[in-house]
């Protein structure tokens, strides 16, 4: 069984947080949604998060490396200068980069790939009000639709959510399948 952990927080873009969980789904993985306190929240239009009313939902303090195979990280402002003081979620997320891991992070979610201290020296994309924080942090700012750092897949906005997540699953797949070569 394939396992995706969504990780995100209250006031989350909408768009991003229930697009890729669908697609997570469609995919045939389990997809667990981590939240402060296990608790649903709202989405910053009103979304009932998770949307899912089955969906799986655990704590910040929950979350084990172990126990998923890719991590995605949904933006919104608000959301993210809330998350990014979690030094939980900030040390799960460097764990999970050290291990070699699929994180897949859209718009402001580039914010927890700084604070996590993971994206220096490499090539990431985020919201373009973020882009000299991405610069500042030791990284590349790209602006395209997604952009494809060994096991980081960056988006700049949620209009590319189609190619975003296509990106993700390919990354996926040739990093899981014996048969390609590795990263």
């Amino acid at each position: 069984m394939k396992r995706a952990l969504v990780l995100t927080g209250n006031l989350v873009q909408d768009h991003e947080y229930i697009y890729p969980y669908y697609r997570l789904k469609e995919e045939g993985f389990e997809v667990t949604t981590a939240l402060k306190d296990a608790k649903a929240c709202l989405g910053i239009l009103g979304t009932n998060i998770p949307s899912d009313r089955d969906a799986k939902i655990i704590s910040y303090e929950e979350m084990r490396i172990e126990d998923f195979d890719i991590l995605v990280i949904p933006g919104g402002a608000k959301c993210m200068e809330k998350l990014r003081q979690e030094k939980g979620v900030l040390n799960f997320i460097k764990e999970f980069n050290d291990a070699g891991k699929v994180i897949s992070s859209i718009c402001h979610g580039a914010q927890l790939l700084i604070s996590a201290k993971i994206v220096n020296g490499r090539r990431i994309s985020g919201y373009y009000s973020i882009m000299d924080d991405i610069s500042n942090s030791g990284a590349e700012y790209v602006d395209a639709p997604y952009v494809t750092d060994n096991n980081i897949i960056s988006c700049p906005h949620y209009k590319y959510l189609g190619d975003w997540m296509k990106e993700t699953f390919n990354v996926f797949n040739k990093k899981n399948d014996p048969e390609s070569s590795k990263f």
